[in-house]
């Protein structure tokens, strides 16, 4: 996308002299529902006006209502990392953070992370080691059991539940069918085995009984894990309830598929291992492919919404359509397991 294609408040907070805080360089990342501004030692989080029915940012005050909760939720686990929510105003045509004039948006305002101990980099630079995933068990452990699970969010650990998520991604993703990234065998794969599954109702009924339902992360993968001086796990769901309330199987299985997806099968094995042993929970086990080939499934749709955004360039289109390319495949690995 151009300089030029990009809202103008977006284009006014490219230039240093918007922040009132020294900024040496500024760069951009987009994703499908957000512009990320890392600036200086800060990130500023903007969320875009969109509605793709799981998310609805289309009015202000639904994006000013939504930072809100990503700085509740996400203090839960980085009470440190997440500051402040901001206004962005104008005031006359001069766009500043929190200024004298109207909001005319809103931005979550988080302490910069070291990208070289970002989980992604980590991974890609080969240096990632079992203790480190044992750290990260051991903040999601006493997370899982402190997290709320009361009979609000057990029903969306039922097998009717979960598939209401599931069955949406299906439906969501077919119009791509037949794509470079999604073949019409891949899909039709897929969707048996998800609903297949779904068809258990004691296994979903079991986890609920055993007070596996909680208030999870939703989004727990490397790129949402910094393993710095200390272990964050930042990013949660905070624009859809049913994405967060789920089975700590659903959550866990996110960051093992991710690292399958990565190659690293024996250090995803290690990782759920270690949760299973020290989380008391045998009876994930049973849950683990099913949730791992929706987690791939959810990467593979958001690589295809991504890419089709319009206000994504060329290359970032090319980039996620590869990924979400492999995403499906290994989607398609599970459901055949």
């Amino acid at each position: 996308m151009g300089f030029s294609q990009l809202p103008p408040f977006i284009q006014t907070l490219l230039h240093p002299e918007a922040y009132p805080h020294p900024v040496s360089d500024i760069r951009l990342v987009q994703t499908h529902i957000s512009y990320v501004l890392l600036a200086g030692d800060f990130v500023y989080k903007i969320k875009k006006p969109v509605n793709f029915g799981f998310l609805d940012f289309t009015t202000l005050e639904k994006r000013k209502h939504f930072c809100g909760e990503e700085l509740r939720l996400n203090r839960r686990l980085c009470p440190g990392l997440y500051l402040e929510v901001l206004a962005i105003t104008d005031e006359g045509g001069r766009v500043a953070l929190n200024g004298q004039g109207p909001a005319i948006e809103y931005c979550v305002k988080m302490a910069r992370m070291p990208e070289d101990r970002m989980m992604s980099a980590i991974i890609k630079n080969r240096q990632l080691t079992p203790a480190m995933l044992d750290g990260i068990v051991d903040i999601l452990v006493p997370f899982y059991r402190l997290a709320e699970g009361g009979a609000a969010i057990k029903g969306f650990g039922s097998a009717q539940g979960v598939g209401v998520n599931v069955l949406e991604n299906f439906d969501q993703t077919a119009s791509f069918v037949g794509c470079s990234a999604l073949s019409q065998g891949q899909f039709e794969q897929i969707t048996s085995y998800a609903k297949g599954f779904l068809v258990r109702d004691e296994l979903f009924q079991q986890r609920i009984d055993e007070g596996k339902i909680r208030d999870c992360h939703g989004d727990l993968y490397s790129a949402n894990i910094c393993l710095a001086e200390q272990t964050y796990i930042y990013d949660c769901i905070e624009f859809n309830q049913r994405f967060r309330y789920c089975d700590v199987a659903s959550d866990v299985a996110f960051l093992a598929m991710d690292l399958d997806y990565h190659g690293l099968p024996e250090l995803s094995d290690h990782f759920i291992g270690t949760f299973i042993a020290k989380a008391d929970d045998p009876g994930l086990g049973a849950m683990l492919n099913f949730y791992k080939c929706y987690r791939a499934y959810v990467r593979g749709k958001i690589g295809l919404f991504t890419a089709h955004a319009p206000e994504v360039d060329a290359e970032t289109k090319a980039v996620c359509l590869a990924q979400a390319q492999q995403y499906f495949t290994l989607a398609a690995r599970y459901a055949a397991s």
